[in-house]
Formats: C-alpha cells, sequence, structure tokens
C-alpha cells in the first residue's frame, strides 16, 4: 500500500509538502495540489494510512427521497449509521447530482476530501461515475447497481431474483396463470434486473413471458396508460410492479377502469414502503429490511477498509401479504374502455 514516502520520491518533493497538499494548505499551490491528489489516486494511496482519530466515509444519495422518517433512503442511512459510528466513523451524506459527477473525478474527490470509503444510493446507468467505479480505487458500496472486475467495489440489497421468484410461486399459489409485469425503464440496474427476472422465472415455468404480458416506462403514468390496458386485455389476473408508487396508481387505475382489487385483479408491489399499509386495499409488498441493508452496506465497507474484496452482499427478501392479492377470478374480466387520465 502506498505511503506518503511513496508518493514525495514519485514527485520528486518532500513528505511534508505531500502531506499539506492532500489537506488544502494555501501555501502549496493548486497545480501541485493537483499533482498530489492525481498521483495519490494512482498509487493506490489511502487515507486509512493515517492513524486518524474519526475516519470520514461519504454517503452520496441521488434519485432517491432520504430526508424524512418515511423516505426509502432515511432507514437505510440510519442503518448504516448505527453499525458505523459506534466504530469509530464519521458519516457524511451528501446531495449528489450529475454535474458533480462531472465537475470531479470521484477517487479524486474522496482523495480531496478526505473520505476513506463511500456508499452510493440511487445511482442509475446513465451517472458518470458509474463508468469510473469499473477502475476505482477508493472503497466503495453501490445499492442495487453492480461493477464486475473491480474488487474495490461491492454491491449490496436483496435478491431481486428470489423476490420475484416469491411474488410469482404465491400468485401461482392463488391460482393466477396470466400474471403480467409493469415496471420502471430500464436505465436503473435494480429494474433490469427484476424484468429479466421475471421473464426467467416465467419462461422455466412454461408461463407466458413476452411483451403481451409485460411493459416498462420512466414515468408512471406513461407505464399505466401505455401498457396496463394491453395487459388486462390479454387477459392477465394478476400484475407484478417494478415498485409500490407503481402498484398503487395501478390500483387507482384499475378501479377507474371497473376492475375490482384484488376481486377482479390482484397487484403487488416491491420494497414495502409506509405507504403500502394505508393504500385502499393495503397492498402486498416485497420487503426490502432498509435498516439491515444500511448494516450490510457498512459490513462490507469494513471487508474493503480490512483488504477483504467482497463482490456482492445481497439479502433475502420477504413476502408482505395484505390485501391486493387474492385467488384468481373464474374468468377474467374486460376493463371499461374509459381512460383514467382521459380528464389530465
Amino acid at each position: 500500500m502506498a505511503t506518503l514516502d511513496d508518493i514525495a520520491q514519485e514527485l520528486g518533493v518532500s513528505k511534508a509538502t505531500v502531506s499539506k497538499a492532500l489537506n488544502g494548505a494555501k501555501d502549496v499551490s493548486k497545480k501541485m495540489q493537483q499533482a498530489v491528489v492525481e498521483k495519490a489516486v494512482e498509487l493506490g494511496y489511502s487515507r486509512m494510512n493515517y492513524n486518524t482519530a474519526a475516519p470520514r466515509i461519504a454517503i452520496f444519495v441521488i434519485n432517491m427521497d432520504y430526508l424524512k422518517s418515511d423516505d426509502f433512503g432515511y432507514d437505510i442511512i440510519v442503518g448504516f449509521r448505527k453499525a458505523a459510528e459506534p466504530a469509530g466513523f464519521v458519516v457524511e451524506v451528501i446531495p449528489l447530482t450529475p454535474q458533480m459527477q462531472l465537475d470531479y473525478r470521484y477517487d479524486e474527490y474522496m482523495m480531496r476530501e478526505n473520505y476513506i470509503g463511500a456508499l452510493f444510493l440511487g445511482m442509475c446507468l446513465l451517472d458518470p461515475w458509474l463508468k469510473e467505479f469499473q477502475t476505482c480505487k477508493t472503497p466503495t458500496i453501490l445499492y442495487d447497481n453492480h461493477i464486475s472486475c473491480n474488487p474495490k467495489v461491492t454491491d449490496i440489497g436483496v435478491d431481486n431474483v428470489e423476490s420475484i421468484e416469491l411474488a410469482i410461486q404465491y400468485l401461482r399459489s392463488q391460482g393466477h396463470s396470466k400474471i403480467g409485469y409493469l415496471g420502471n425503464a430500464l436505465e436503473a440496474y435494480v429494474y433490469l434486473q427484476r424484468y429479466q427476472a421475471f421473464k426467467k422465472v416465467m419462461t422455466d415455468l412454461g408461463l407466458t413471458a413476452d411483451d403481451s404480458v409485460m411493459g416498462y416506462s420512466y414515468h408512471v403514468n406513461a407505464c399505466l396508460s401505455q401498457h396496463l390496458p394491453r395487459l388486462l386485455e390479454n387477459g392477465c389476473t394478476a400484475i407484478i410492479c417494478s415498485h409500490d408508487m407503481l402498484a398503487h396508481s395501478a390500483m387507482f387505475y384499475c378501479n377507474e377502469l371497473g376492475l375490482r382489487v384484488p376481486e377482479d385483479i390482484s397487484i403487488m408491489g416491491h420494497d414495502d414502503i409506509p405507504l403500502c399499509r394505508y393504500t385502499t386495499p393495503p397492498l402486498t409488498s416485497i420487503r426490502q429490511d432498509r435498516p439491515a441493508l444500511g448494516k450490510s452496506a457498512f459490513y462490507a465497507l469494513s471487508c474493503q477498509l480490512n483488504g477483504v474484496p467482497l463482490s456482492t452482499h445481497l439479502l433475502h427478501p420477504e413476502l408482505i401479504l395484505r390485501s391486493s392479492c387474492g385467488p384468481a377470478p373464474k374468468e377474467p374480466k374486460k376493463p371499461s374502455t374509459r381512460n383514467p387520465y382521459s380528464y389530465l
């Protein structure tokens, strides 16, 4: 592992200059600071080399709500803090923007800001830093994303294949054989995983898994208006949605089309956000234990910081049964021709 002396020798400067440059000292030029940071990244220098009393960890959040107790990211962050802070780490939450990713290289940002590692929540496949993770040297944990062939990056989450299997197996036990799927656009790794898992599990079971029973779109309203009528016309008696807000909207849409949930159509979500308990009817969903996800993220980062190159760390999902799913109807009920969004 590289040291301050190694960086100093490479650049032909003193160890003191390297130390001051890494700490942003005003008597070291910006040009020298940049050279030191770049060389530190190149050599794989780690801030853990410092015997600091409170090493700093960053949690970067993008495309995810996290400030309120019922926000999806809130419990993940709380779980991470509960594991990290008693162990002597300082945890800082940083709202991440696309522009920030364009303005700074990831490893250099982490070196400049004196972070020893990071957890990322909400990254999508189009985010600029995601490409840098393929070669980054900073210990990094990704929630619901995957980078292969870089021992410095670990992905954590729930097993999405298992979650879709749980959903399909339960619906089949209720007599459903024509099961549909509605999802977000596939730019997010997690939604791509769930989409692919649905196709694989359904195909393995000898059930229909093509465009007649599947659809995805970036916006919820577009997904429902473009795809849900087709799934219903093609005889689906149950629909699995890639996330709970989509499932909640699907229940409203079906009701406006004259279909009762769950008597005529069963609807299931994913993630089990707090809203699920209060929808009409209460929404069946696949639970991600968010505090446990936060704890597992810290444990994965601890492995990285101690030289254990963990690739993937997945938790088991849990099926939470409520009133939005029931036995398959004897005959699929056709929806009315009214467009629920015609008044918009």
